[in-house]
């Protein structure tokens, strides 16, 4: 067991490590993501680095505070917003290492951290005084509010089932998903059920992280940037950064909740490593799989698809989506009652 110190320590350390790491892999994720969509529209697109530039570029310049913004409320908005996204990677495993606050969180609680970033952006937009902004800001509470429903009824569907398997675990704590993978636990109508959810997780990911089809707080063509258009600078570098570490969030809960493997234990037969190389091989599947998911759920959809308009955002999620949560849900309880 640590000590007071030690644990205080360990998370001080912890936390240092996990924002950079989620800082420079969310960028590197970025410049992927960029170069894929450009080769798959048949363009060269920019350097595999451009997101750094970018971060660079932004972060040397001056924040311009528009004259009827409510300063503190401006300036403090990207901070809370970069802030609260790194706190919920602490709650996350990254591959073969425990959440740095594990025992202090679970899944319920990333849910409300969700909103965080969200509600800043909000509270930037409407703090920068701009008519743009405040039309973005509205699309974007518009948007939170779309996508929370169906997030939430397939988290539960899957902690439920970890209830079942596992009664005496919590069922909402990302270790019990790790220790019981859903594919491992379920029959023909929960796998069908488990599907479904993951679909439903892969579609929100875009909303989550503002992308298209489900950038209607940003759209460029429409309203200037939205929620952003007041932004420069720091600030602005601050948002972008966010940006990056929410796309690793994201990709890192639907990897925890429905592809926790890890390659040690079907290779430690066959090759004798040190554990320390282990998990050099576990956590570079770890990237492997973000990659994927990170691939279906931004740039494939985003190159396939062209934006949605407010009403078609709100139906697709509180209808089509919620509708196929609820299915994902019923299933998987089906599933249990038969087993």
């Amino acid at each position: 067991m640590l000590t007071e110190i030690e644990q205080i320590l360990y998370i001080i350390i912890g936390t240092f490590l996990v924002s950079a790491f989620g800082i420079l892999f969310g960028l590197s994720a970025k410049g992927i993501d960029r170069k894929l969509a450009a080769h798959m529209q048949w363009r060269v697109g920019p350097p595999l680095l451009q997101p750094f530039y970018d971060v660079k570029k932004l972060l040397v310049k001056e924040s311009v505070v528009p004259q009827n913004a409510v300063s503190w409320l401006f300036n403090s908005a990207p901070i809370v917003c970069l802030a609260s996204t790194i706190v919920i990677l602490l709650y996350i495993p990254l591959g073969p290492f425990n959440p740095v606050l594990q025992g202090y969180g679970d899944a319920i609680l990333i849910l409300y951290l969700l909103t965080i970033p969200s509600l800043a952006m909000v509270a930037g937009g409407f703090a920068s005084g701009s008519p743009f902004a405040t039309v973005g800001a509205q699309r974007e509470m518009v948007l939170m509010m779309a996508y929370e429903f169906p997030l939430a009824t397939a988290i539960v569907a899957l902690a439920w089932k970890m209830n079942i398997v596992a009664p005496s675990l919590p069922a909402f704590s990302l270790t019990t998903f790790a220790q019981h993978p859903i594919w491992d636990v379920v029959g023909p109508l929960g796998f069908i059920g488990a599907v479904i959810l993951l679909v439903v997780l892969i579609i929100v990911t875009p909303g989550e992280i503002a992308k298209v089809p489900f950038d209607i707080a940003e759209a460029e063509t429409e309203i200037a940037e939205g929620v952003l258009v007041e932004y420069s600078g720091r600030n602005l570098g601050l948002f972008y950064l966010a940006d990056a570490v929410k796309a690793v969030v994201l990709s890192s809960l639907i990897v925890a909740l429905f592809f926790p493997y890890n390659l040690s234990p079907l290779l430690a037969g066959y090759i004798s490593l040190p554990n320390i190389c282990w998990n050099v091989v576990d956590f570079l599947f770890f990237l492997l799989k973000i990659e994927i998911v990170l691939f279906v759920a931004m740039t494939f959809i985003r190159v396939s698809v062209a934006r949605f308009k407010v009403d078609q955002v709100v139906r697709a999620y509180w209808l089509y989506l919620t509708v196929a949560a609820i299915i994902g849900l019923v299933l998987i309880v089906l599933d249990g009652m038969a087993i």
